[in-house]
């Protein structure tokens, strides 16, 4: 059997969720997922995962938050005057914005708020501070 390495170039298959079962992504319809072990394509525990894996093995792992998404920071959420946000913007909360701010980095903030006065941004990932299950099928090491 031909097993995942660090360097490799992988498909896999998977489904993720959350603690209560809850499917948040899943390649299941779609190709597989590719990717180089070790290049960080992807999140840390979910590449280690893959790794002493034989070609067709189904394994399930929980990736703890910090190997995953990372914590969650409440520093990251920011309330902004609605004024100092473009008028074309037709905000809704759940809303995914790319901002440049004056340091030239982009970051995503997601609209959690909307008020009169006011836009609550979080600059988290969706998926900070959560520990994530994955069901996973490698699928070919190329």
């Amino acid at each position: 059997m031909v097993q995942a390495k660090s360097g490799d170039t992988v498909r896999v298959h998977y489904t993720g969720k959350y603690d209560d079962g809850t499917v948040f992504d899943t390649s299941t319809g779609n190709e597989p997922l590719q990717f180089t072990i070790g290049e960080g394509e992807i999140i840390k525990g979910f590449e280690q995962a893959i790794v002493g894996m034989d070609v067709g093995e189904l394994k399930s792992t929980t990736i703890v938050a910090g190997e995953a998404y990372g914590s969650y920071h409440q520093e990251l959420i920011v309330v902004v005057d609605r004024g100092e946000l473009p008028s074309y913007l037709n905000l809704e909360v759940g809303q995914r914005l790319q901002l440049t701010p004056e340091e030239g980095r982009m970051i995503v903030m997601t609209v959690t708020e909307i008020t009169e006065a006011s836009v609550t941004l979080d600059g988290n990932h969706p998926l900070a501070g959560k520990d994530l299950t994955f069901d996973i099928e490698l699928v070919e090491v190329l």
